[in-house]
């Protein structure tokens, strides 16, 4: 089972909110789709143009549909969403536009360590924000968290984690939040993650200016889409 994070652009939101918006009415189609692409959860998430997806795969390829010969892929955001194009704009920097750019976890409090583990235990919400890191302190941030990452496995809510594409970071957690030891030992040893974290952390971040004191470095994102299989639950 992995976890994957996308970032995705539109020039015209309320086109984009609606598309995403409407796959909500359409339980069943979504739900035989996300089977056939190897989905478990999927999330997506909006603000301004910006568009963040988190999803939770099975693991296992799938057959792109309409190909030929057999032909099969690793899951993509375009399995569920192939319409998205009307809305969407594509990224550039590969032979193929890619609607989806896939961003890298930079920082998990936990990993699976397999589908009964992971499994929730109850009703949780899913929640995004996102921030912007300053060019030069890119690596210094990722350096940070994943020492702490690796020092304080199980240190916050067990399914939070953190994207990162170009200088966007994406948060993904759920409410009520689930803090309970890992399942494993963390890769280091050593106890260097710093005490003052939130002083540490600011002066990384490229603050909105628009929004409110609360949001100065993490924007709330507004959730359009929730699905799950309902055996996830």
């Amino acid at each position: 089972m992995e976890r994957r994070m996308y970032r995705a652009w539109s020039p015209d939101v309320q086109a984009a909110q609606a598309y995403f918006r409407e796959r909500n009415g359409r339980a069943a189609e979504t739900e035989s789709a996300m089977r056939q692409a190897g989905a478990l959860r999927v999330d997506v998430f909006g603000a301004g143009g910006s568009w963040l997806i988190y999803a939770e795969i099975a693991g296992r390829t799938v057959k792109e549909p309409g190909a030929a010969n057999g032909e099969v892929h690793g899951f993509e955001p375009a399995f569920l969403f192939p319409e998205a194009a009307s809305v969407l704009s594509a990224w550039p920097g590969e032979a193929a536009p890619r609607l989806f750019a896939r961003m890298a976890d930079i920082f998990h409090y936990q990993r699976p360590a397999g589908r009964e583990h992971w499994r929730r235990n109850g009703g949780t919400e899913g929640y995004g924000r996102i921030a912007r890191l300053k060019p030069d302190q890119v690596a210094s941030y990722v350096f940070y968290h994943y020492q702490y990452q690796e020092e304080k496995p199980g240190d916050g809510d067990k399914y939070g984690i953190i994207g990162l594409h170009e200088n966007l970071l994406f948060f993904y957690a759920e409410r009520p939040s689930t803090v309970e030891p890992a399942p494993y030992a963390g890769r280091l040893k050593t106890s260097s993650t710093p005490e003052d974290w939130g002083a540490v952390m600011r002066p990384h971040f490229i603050e909105w200016e628009q929004a409110e004191e609360s949001e100065r470095i993490w924007l709330n994102l507004d959730r359009v889409l929730a699905a799950r299989l309902p055996e996830e639950e």
